[in-house]
């Protein structure tokens, strides 16, 4: 009979280093070094005899054996987490509704989310992606009961700091801005808490700019820099594989910090600070 049982960390690393194509990106994503993380690969290949990842100087791949543990490693994670919700945490019913800048929600909230509605069938979640001012906006005007926003790490105090990181400046590679007398951008429409970064950085350092692509998705955001078509600002945990972070370019400005606060509504139910505790925790492991 075959007794060896897999470990949950270490599937948890191999999956990360999948979703974030890098071992460095995924000891960020779970706080440990990124020799830890290869450590931890090295003893998954051992225990299944299998080699899982394709390395090279420039890239982390699956293996055919790495597509098929996948699968199977996500629904074992998936399982643990949600036996692990539902045990840790009580049941609770009612709506609740959350507000967050759509980078933020693409990158860091998915799983999060999921393991809440897991643990709490019950609750009916409804999550809104817009530009930070325009959820603040509307957070004000009591269509939120809780909202995650970009802020400045300088402004007054308001909510719960629950993420900071540097910005960079992205582009399709180092070609795509070199020798650019007017810079072009790719940014989101106004308001926007990065287009106002860029812009305030360029006009501080004397640098002539102009806006090459204004898109409402991240996505389309990324498509057009990817294209060539301009950069962009990014948080640096953030940036796809695809784009590269321009941080040696002298003729671009430093960029401050971004920090992302969770603010909850006065009125807000026992369900919402429930879901906003979560929030907290669950990042906070991911932000140290």
């Amino acid at each position: 009979m075959n007794t060896r049982n897999l470990d949950i960390d270490l599937l948890r690393a191999f999956v990360t280093i999948a979703d974030l194509g890098g071992f460095t990106a995924a000891g960020a994503r779970l706080g440990r070094t990124q020799s830890t993380i290869s450590l931890q690969i090295k003893r998954l290949e051992a225990l299944v005899g299998r080699t899982l990842f394709e390395r090279t100087a420039r890239s982390v791949r699956l293996t055919l054996d790495g597509q098929v543990l996948l699968g199977s490693a996500r629904k074992i994670l998936h399982m643990n987490d949600k036996v692990i919700a539902e045990l840790t945490e009580p049941d609770v019913s009612g709506a609740v509704r959350l507000g967050v800048p759509e980078d933020f929600a693409t990158a860091h909230l998915p799983d999060i989310l999921a393991l809440f509605t897991d643990a709490h069938p019950l609750v009916e979640l409804e999550v809104t992606c817009d530009l930070t001012l325009n959820l603040l906006d509307r957070f004000h005007a009591g269509a939120f009961d809780l909202v995650l926003v970009k802020r400045e790490p300088a402004a007054v105090p308001q909510g719960v700091r629950v993420w900071r990181e540097p910005l960079v400046w992205v582009a399709r590679d180092q070609e795509a801005v070199d020798g650019n007398e007017v810079i072009p951008l790719v940014v989101s429409p106004e308001p926007c808490v990065y287009r106002k970064r860029a812009t305030d950085a360029l006009d501080a350092s004397g640098r002539t700019w102009r806006i090459a692509y204004t898109s409402t998705s991240l996505a389309g955001a990324q498509a057009a820099v990817k294209a060539g078509l301009g950069i962009s600002v990014l948080p640096r945990k953030m940036v796809p594989a695809f784009l590269v972070p321009i941080t040696t370019a002298k003729w671009l400005p430093k960029l401050p910090d971004t920090e992302i606060a969770l603010i909850e509504g006065r009125s807000i139910s026992d369900t919402g600070h429930l879901l906003a505790q979560h929030i907290v925790q669950a990042l906070e492991p991911i932000t140290n």
